[in-house]
């Protein structure tokens, strides 16, 4: 019996500790529920209103149908770039005797001061001497000075009395015969034989002679004797040279050929001349690269221009720009480029600023060949074809 009464004693032990474990299990599953019905009691919204910031967010506006909805306008097509407006240039007849007066007021020293010299009452070998020193500081040179001095001694000698008229007559002629009136100073660009193709001019330099400018400027020139005109732009060694001469001819209605910076010069001076063939244009300018003097290499690279042009017919003239205030430095580059090319021509610029008249004969005996134009200012018409008798009585008009 006690045994019995043993057994239920363990027993209901044991069962209250069973139970025991199974109370404590099921709290701690619940805890983690209870604590995430917590959260979400915490973040949901109260049922209060808010204002403010703590708002709810706006209601939803009433939807458009597709056809309510208002759509932008179409962009408007941009308009078409300006057209530039052709310039009309000056004529060209008679440029030179427009600008005299320009050209007096910085050439008038040399006849001013050859008249007063002449008009001493006695004309003994100091006077003469004083007369060939006035020559050679105008850059007249040395053989044609003394040619001068030579046949004013003689004339003078038989005229006898000297009045300020003869004297002015006197050194008119003889500056004239020394300038040379009979020379031939026209602008070659009509073509000779059969085939049909535009004149072709070579413009040659050194660096900052105004050679670029001198081009643009002789295209107005041509354009303005009715002439159309193909620029080449084979100057491609000086940045914007290309630009600037386009600009040129975009103001008379010129077209430039180009190619790329550094490109080879011959190739697109090729171009120019076979692009001016097949639009029928009168005239093509070739630009060329300012080549230095001193600079064998480049003196070369010039002369295969010239022959690669050459290949589709001869060049017409080849133009030499000088800075005429560079007075007989002006020669020496002279001579290294018409052993290089065959100059036909001379261009004078700045004539108008500190350059010396005589320089237009120094430079014509040197290469045997005549000064053809002459720059006369900054103006886009300021070049002006040479004319022997205007220059001349610019030299002495005012004096």
């Amino acid at each position: 019996m006690e045994i019995v009464i043993l057994v239920v004693v363990i027993a209901l032990v044991v069962l209250g500790a069973i139970s025991g474990l199974v109370v404590s299990g099921r709290k701690k599953k619940a805890a983690p529920a209870e604590k995430s019905a917590a959260a979400q009691a915490t973040k949901a919204p109260s049922a209060e209103p808010h204002v403010g910031e703590e708002a709810e967010g706006a209601p939803e506006a009433p939807r458009r149908t597709i056809e309510e909805v208002d759509l932008p306008a179409a962009e408007a097509p941009a308009p078409p770039a300006p057209t530039p407006e052709i310039e009309t240039p000056e004529p060209t007849a008679g440029r030179l005797v427009r600008l005299r007066s320009r050209l007096s007021r910085s050439q008038n020293t040399l006849g001013k001061g050859l008249l007063t010299l002449l008009s001493r009452e006695h004309l003994d070998d100091a006077t003469w001497e004083e007369i060939e020193d006035t020559l050679l500081t105008a850059d007249v040179g040395v053989t044609p000075t003394q040619e001068l001095v030579e046949r004013l001694r003689e004339r003078v000698r038989v005229l006898g009395t000297r009045t300020p008229e003869e004297l002015r007559t006197l050194l008119r002629e003889e500056l004239l015969t020394l300038v040379g009136p009979d020379l031939d100073r026209t602008v070659h660009t009509e073509t000779h034989g059969a085939v049909e193709r535009p004149g072709v001019v070579l413009v040659v330099g050194v660096n900052g002679t105004g050679k670029t400018t001198t081009t643009g400027k002789l295209a107005r020139v041509l354009v303005a004797d009715g002439k159309s005109v193909v620029l080449g732009a084979a100057d491609t060694f000086r940045a914007a040279a290309a630009d600037q001469l386009q600009t040129w001819g975009r103001r008379v209605g010129a077209r430039t050929v180009r190619g790329p910076e550094a490109g080879d010069p011959a190739s697109v001076a090729f171009d120019a001349v076979k692009e001016g063939t097949d639009e029928g244009a009168d005239v093509v300018l070739i630009d060329t690269a300012g080549r230095l003097h001193t600079k064998t290499g480049l003196m070369d690279e010039l002369g295969k221009v010239k022959r690669v042009v050459e290949k589709q017919g001869p060049v017409d003239e080849v133009l030499l720009v000088l800075d005429a205030t560079t007075g007989q430095n002006g020669l020496v580059q002279a001579r290294v480029f018409a052993e290089v090319v065959d100059i036909t021509g001379i261009v004078l610029t700045k004539l108008d600023g500190t350059a010396k008249g005589g320089i237009v004969v120094a430079v014509q005996r040197e290469l045997g060949v005549p000064v053809k134009l002459v720059g006369l200012g900054e103006g886009a018409d300021d070049l002006a074809p040479f004319e022997p008798e205007a220059f001349v009585d610019a030299l002495i008009g005012g004096a």
